[in-house]
């Protein structure tokens, strides 16, 4: 009987080519994905402190969080997906995703604290409370996180393609 072996595949012709930009918006999909979680797991299902939509019955806000929860869970699949075909290219940049996971946290909490709650008012931070707090306190940690994920993609983009795969990214 004969056996047939699986031919070898050769890499693909960018194999070792550091993808800093790809890296980070694979980063900014997972962030995106980590901060709608922590966001729907620990203000929505914990502490019960909002929906998604609050402005309707408690059944309708329990499907718009439902519906929020696919999304965030999505994003970070996708996300992981194109860390996956990264690696397998050994083009990943630890730097460039690291960051854009800080991108994508910080534009999703910045979006969340204006767009959502201030502009459209689909839900507070919290009811029956002074909102001056939580309202600063989300806004000013979401841009804390632009300005650090933007920093790292910077340096990122400016370290030489050679250098920067994952194993050979410098200091």
């Amino acid at each position: 009987m004969a056996t047939t072996s699986t031919p070898r595949r050769s890499p693909p012709p960018d194999y070792g080519r550091a993808r800093p930009r790809r890296s980070a918006w694979s980063g900014v999909l997972i962030g995106v994905g980590i901060a709608a979680f922590v966001d729907e797991t620990v203000f929505h299902q914990l502490l019960h402190w909002h929906h998604f939509y609050d402005k309707s019955t408690p059944g309708v806000g329990l499907v718009s969080d439902g519906l929020f929860h696919a999304f965030g869970w999505f994003a970070v699949v996708i996300g992981l997906v194109l860390v996956a075909d990264l690696r397998r290219r050994a083009a990943l940049t630890g730097r460039g995703l690291t960051g854009g996971i800080l991108l994508g946290a910080g534009f999703f909490q910045l979006y969340d604290g204006t767009i959502q709650h201030k502009l459209l008012k689909l839900h507070q931070i919290r009811y029956h409370v002074d909102l001056v707090p939580y309202d600063w306190t989300w806004n000013v940690l979401a841009v804390i996180f632009l300005i650090v994920g933007g920093v790292l993609v910077r340096r990122s983009l400016a370290t030489r393609r050679t250098d920067t795969a994952v194993g050979r990214e410098r200091g």
